[in-house]
């Protein structure tokens, strides 16, 4: 019986031909998203320690690598990080169904933010203030055009901005990575209660339900945008109507987003159909708006913002944060009951404090976006309360909310930046004779060598210990202070921007400053937004931006469950296609040892827990820097804990072997409580990093510390070669 080693890679992956450490491959399975690769023949060595055939899993085009991909991250990110929210929660099914809900509700508020950034930059700034001024129009032919219409017509022919951004909220929420073969007959619900589950990866039916309610949502917003200053000015029957029946549209939509039966598996046949019904009635009410819009009218002059529109961005604000009061107080509760607060990330609150940076990121990138652009229309000046604008220049004037969210996303980021050298200090300072006393137990060498060595690998295990508090730490920071200017926002129909209040409460001298770093975080907005990008766009070519890559992974693993326009998810296709592939060898007659580095880890230990019993026996697991207990069991507690875990050594008769290295600050232990005669107690054997302090006789340099970062070495085909034998003698 042969022995095949599937090596499944995590962040940073260099192609197949560095995770196989050889260099010619070929194509054995797959295709150019994902495919399975194989030393060439008659070019060196095919197998590996133990004599086991080499193969390579790579997945890492699934999730980046591409400019187009990686700028769609960054867009989405707002979304993605709601939908990474719901399952950080700390109960799963029925327990914590009413929190998703709230969960679900956050994305619509998301969905409708996104809607109204657009139409504040198409409807606001150019159909109703820069349309009315001959000076912004002047020189612009592109807008000039609209000078000739009346206000309600302008209104008509420049909704056709927002619809279009509609448009792409639905096809993007359609893609998937989902092959045809692994979805089944029927599409059933989001496989919330157990990573086992069968059909855990298939959320077809829920997604579905998801988009149409969203598209009612937005098609919602944009319609109460158009409403508001059409019926102001009118104040007709006809056009009260159609805000009275926008508002019950909306209504609907977000109560029938709170149904158990949404994400209920099959959810019976009227959960699809109500979704749909809804989002059909939102077409009709939107084509009658438009048709109400183009009305004629009395002469009919634009002043001034657009009527309506900061009092509903407003309302949204404020029912974001009552939103966010009530799911943190849910998950408090929660936590209690299941007593998670030891484990789970910030107690449990990780949930609320994740959704709060998402509308934080969210509003930060929709009101840099109506600042730059009202910037370009007013020719260069700004129109704020602490510069007044010269004569003849458009007063041209996004909503004030605007300031509030640029204010608090500036605010936030600078101190996020401080606590982090600050806290990284003090930890530093504190645990660095702890740090040192490690380095000289564990390399009796340490005397003999410079000290400067000493201190490198010190500084690698301190860093190590950082990584979890300091995580922690600017989450809770950065969310407490979105959450305030969420609900300063919320407040600017009655105290206006945060320049005018400074005004009003200290004149000038206070309002300068105030005005300076909102202008400054409009620039720190673009600024982050392209570290992000660029990160993620090289972060699958070079080791050394992990960070952008940890998230994106970490991010894209888990199904879209709370926000359909979040990137689709990568093990909805990676895991069924691992088991397939173990699954074709086990038939063939071969045993496979599955090796996961890193975020390959997860799609691993997901792999084994979807097999099916006939090829289990003939599976053992092999994990290296895996984040499976530090990283996803403190942040999914209620889907990756040590009783899932236990579950996935049980299927393989615990042929689990698990490496970990002290300078690691991702991956660690397994199980790091477990008593070693328990099985799982024999899983978890440290390595050492570096292999050495001195130099080798036949190197030039010391060994490298290699923290998170990975390398076949000999522990590695060690443990290989072990597992084999291992399979050669099981029953």
């Amino acid at each position: 019986m042969g022995t095949t080693e599937i090596r499944v890679h995590g962040v940073a992956d260099r192609g197949p031909e560095a995770i196989l450490d050889h260099p010619t491959v070929v194509r054995v399975a797959g295709d150019r998203n994902a495919a399975f690769y194989r030393p060439r023949p008659g070019f060196g060595a095919t197998t590996g320690p133990g004599g086991v055939t080499l193969e390579a899993y790579q997945w890492s085009r699934l999730t980046g690598g591409t400019a187009a991909r990686t700028f769609s991250l960054v867009l989405l990110l707002p979304f993605t990080l709601a939908n990474i929210a719901v399952w950080m929660l700390p109960a799963a099914g029925r327990d914590g169904a009413g929190v998703r809900a709230l969960c679900r509700l956050l994305g619509a508020t998301l969905t409708a933010m996104y809607v109204l950034s657009v139409v504040g930059v198409s409807l606001d700034l150019l159909a109703w203030q820069c349309a009315a001024y001959p000076r912004c129009l002047e020189g612009r032919r592109w807008i000039s055009w609209s000078a000739g219409l009346s206000p309600g017509q302008r209104l008509t022919v420049l909704a056709v901005v927002p619809l279009i951004a509609i448009y792409l909220l639905w096809r993007l929420g359609a893609r998937t990575w989902q092959l045809p073969e692994d979805a089944s007959a029927a599409p059933q619900g989001v496989g919330a209660d157990r990573l086992d589950t069968p059909d855990f990866w298939d959320t077809r039916a829920l997604l579905g339900r998801l988009r149409s309610l969203h598209v009612a949502v937005a098609l919602g917003t944009l319609d109460a945008g158009l409403l508001l200053p059409l019926v102001g000015h009118d104040r007709s029957p006809p056009g009260y109507a159609l805000l009275a029946a926008d508002a019950v549209l909306l209504a609907t939509a977000l109560a029938l987003l709170c149904r158990p039966a949404l994400e209920r598996r099959g959810g019976g046949p009227g959960a699809g159909r109500s979704a749909r019904s809804a989002r059909w009635a939102a077409f009709l009410l939107t084509g009658g708006t438009l048709a109400y819009a183009l009305l004629p009218r009395p002469p009919w002059r634009a002043e001034g913002s657009l009527p309506g529109s900061a009092e509903l961005q407003a309302w949204l604000f404020v029912g974001q944060f009552a939103l966010l009061v009530a799911l943190g107080s849910s998950a408090l509760v929660q936590r209690r009951r299941r007593h998670c607060a030891g484990t789970a990330l910030a107690g449990g609150l990780g949930a609320p404090m994740l959704i709060t940076v998402a509308i934080g990121v969210g509003l930060a990138f929709a009101a840099a976006l109506n600042l730059f652009l009202a910037d370009y229309l007013d020719r260069g000046h700004s129109p704020i309360v602490a510069r007044p604008l010269p004569p003849g220049v458009p007063p041209l004037s996004p909503p004030a909310a605007g300031r509030w969210n640029i204010l608090g996303f500036s605010l936030a980021l600078l101190v996020a930046v401080l606590m982090a050298v600050v806290v990284s200090g003090v930890h530093r300072a504190r645990r660095a004779g702890a740090a040192e006393k490690i380095v000289r137990e564990e390399f009796p060498e340490a005397s003999r060598v410079p000290p400067e060595r000493v201190r490198a690998v010190r500084d690698a295990i301190i860093r190590s210990w950082l990584a979890d508090r300091l995580g922690t730490a600017l989450l809770a920071t950065y969310s407490a202070l979105a959450l305030l200017t969420l609900g300063a926002a919320g407040l600017t129909p009655e105290f206006g921007g945060p320049g005018q209040l400074a005004l009003e409460l200290g004149g000038p001298r206070l309002s300068r400053p105030i005005v300076f770093l909102s202008d400054l975080g409009t620039l720190l907005v673009v600024l982050v937004a392209v570290v992000i990008a660029a990160g993620g766009l090289v972060a699958s070519r070079s080791s050394g931006i992990r960070l952008v890559g940890v998230l994106w992974e970490l991010a894209t693993f888990w199904p879209r469950t709370a926000h359909p326009l979040a990137p689709p998810c990568y093990a909805e296709r990676a895991v069924p296609e691992l088991t397939r592939r173990i699954r074709g060898l086990a038939v063939a007659g071969e045993s496979v040892v599955l090796s996961g580095q890193s975020h390959g880890s997860a799609l691993a230990a997901a792999t084994v827990l979807h097999l099916p019993p006939s090829c289990r026996h003939r599976v053992a697991l092999l994990t290296y820097v895996t984040p499976l207990d530090r990283l996803y069991a403190r942040v999914f507690p209620a889907y990756v804990n040590e009783k899932v875990l236990h579950e996935v050594g049980e299927r393989i008769g615990w042929r689990w072997i698990s490496l970990w290295r002290r300078t690691d600050p991702i991956g660690g232990r397994v199980f790091p409580d477990a008593p070693s005669d328990d099985p799982a107690g024999r899983v978890d054997r440290r390595v050492r990093d570096p292999k050495g302090l001195v130099i080798p006789p036949t190197d030039t340099v010391p060994p490298a510390v290699c923290r998170h970062r990975f390398e076949p070495d000999e522990d590695f085909h060690a443990a290989v070669a072990e597992l084999a034998a291992r399979l050669r003698q099981a029953p």
